[in-house]
Formats: C-alpha cells, sequence, structure tokens
C-alpha cells in the first residue's frame, strides 16, 4: 500500500501567511484533507486481501475504520496493545504502523491455548513480522528495555484485572512510564451501571466507565476525547456479555494522554 509522505508545502506555508480568518479556513481545510487521506490508508489496510475470514467476521461488530481513525495510529509508531488475546487488533495496529513501526502484544503467560494458537499464528504471515509478542503479567507488561511508546491501546480487557491478582495501580503507572511524554493510551469496555464500578467485573464482564477513568487519571493520565462509535445506550448493562449476547452492548472507548 503507497502512503504519502509527509511533506512542507510552500504554498500551503505561502497561504497560512495571510489574514487571520483566511489562515484558520486554510488549515482546516488541510486538517480536513489529511483525515480523509489517514481514512483511506485506513480503509485499504481493512481491505486488504490477506486478511482472515474470521477477522472480517469480526469487523462486522467493531466497525475498525472508526476505531483506527480514533487510535491515530501511523506509520512509524511504537505501540503496546494489551490483553491481545488471539491478536485481532494487534494485527490492525502493525499494519497500521507498517512498515517501519512495530506492535507489541502483551498477554499473560496463562493465555488459552486457543487464543495462544491465534495470535502465534499471526506472527507467522508477512502481517505479523513487525509484531513481538510478550508473555508477561499486566502489572508488568514490557520489559525494562521496552519504552517510548508512542500508544497502548487495551480493548475489552481492562475489566478482567478487576478479578485478576494484577495490581492495578502499578499496571497503570507502569503504562505511563513506558509512553513517551505526549503518547496516547487508548482503552475501550463493556460499560457497566453507575455505581456498579469494579464489582461486576467477572459475573457480567463489564466496568463503570467512571471507575475506570478515575483509576487511569490516578496515574498521571488525562482524558482527551471520547468516542461514541461503539454506543448503545438502550443497553440495560445488566446482563454478562459472556457468551457474547444477541443484542447490544453499551461500549466506552476513552483517549488519554501522558502530559508532555
Amino acid at each position: 500500500m503507497t502512503r504519502r509522505a509527509a511533506t512542507h508545502n510552500p504554498d500551503h506555508v505561502a497561504i497560512c501567511s495571510l489574514a487571520v480568518a483566511r489562515t484558520l479556513a486554510t488549515c482546516l481545510f488541510a486538517s480536513g484533507a489529511a483525515a480523509q487521506d489517514r481514512a483511506s490508508d485506513y480503509a485499504a489496510i481493512i481491505a486488504a486481501p490477506d486478511r482472515t475470514d474470521a477477522d472480517r467476521q469480526t469487523d462486522r461488530r467493531r466497525d475498525p475504520l472508526k476505531f483506527l481513525l480514533f487510535t491515530g495510529a501511523q506509520p512509524g509508531m511504537k505501540v503496546l496493545d494489551m490483553g491481545a488475546g488471539g491478536g485481532y487488533s494487534t494485527e490492525l495496529m502493525a499494519r497500521a504502523v507498517a512498515p517501519t513501526g512495530m506492535v507489541y502484544g502483551q498477554n499473560s503467560a496463562d493465555l488459552g491455548e486457543r487464543a495462544k494458537t491465534r495470535f502465534e499464528t499471526r506472527l507467522q504471515t508477512p502481517a505479523g513480522k513487525n509484531i513481538v509478542a510478550l508473555a508477561r503479567p499486566f502489572d508488568d507488561p514490557v520489559p525494562a528495555d521496552v519504552g517510548d511508546l508512542d500508544l497502548v491501546t487495551f480493548l475489552f480487557f481492562y475489566h478482567d484485572t478487576t478479578y485478576m491478582n494484577v495490581d492495578r495501580a502499578e499496571m497503570d503507572r507502569r503504562l505511563y512510564a513506558a509512553l513517551k511524554p505526549g503518547g496516547m493510551l487508548v482503552i475501550a469496555d463493556h460499560s457497566a451501571r453507575p455505581g456498579d464500578g469494579t464489582s461486576v467485573g467477572k459475573t457480567l464482564h463489564r466496568i463503570e466507565e467512571s471507575a475506570l477513568r478515575r483509576e487511569i487519571e490516578a496515574a498521571g493520565f488525562k482524558l482527551v476525547a471520547e468516542g461514541d462509535f461503539w454506543r448503545h445506550p438502550e443497553d440495560s448493562r445488566d446482563f454478562s456479555i459472556q457468551p457474547p449476547p444477541n443484542k447490544p452492548v453499551d461500549e466506552f472507548v476513552l483517549k488519554f494522554q501522558k502530559p508532555m
């Protein structure tokens, strides 16, 4: 896939030196064009002919284009995918940061055999050549020599750490330390009812959004964006999402930043 290189257009520089109103209009146009270019790149990633049928099935409920746009993943980035499981999101990230970027896919050592096999199979494909598998505890997710990350993704697994033997405060501090200043942490999870907090992680496989946000902000992160593309306000949030129910589930997506 051919990507446009980031260059400074002298014509744009000249235009942006005009009156303030004109400058604003021009820069907004440039930003819109860049977003369109990125959306086209992501669409090409999703449409890649070497993606598996299983991943395409997952696309139907995950709407990966909106997710990729929300993360802002770009070629050359270093990314950590927490709770990678079988590697669906890990591979999407790997394709988005290719050819020069890399993605670390973290799973605990006791990952189930089925998910482990799926993940290891991805590593043998061209799309997985820039993926590094990490079998490490959630509260010690990366080796000491891995840092200066641009992005961490943590999708639909934070709630599981509420009933596992995980020091979540330490986990969040480690993620903060592994990111470069200005780096982003994107977390998505299944929404619990107000007041449920972290108490229904094992029974309903959900977590209250405000409870998760408090824990992440306690580590020093600042909330900078919220995604509504997986929202379903009609969800009563009083049933388990495991096994997957045949009805909509409200899911929140939050983007946090490590301050500069």
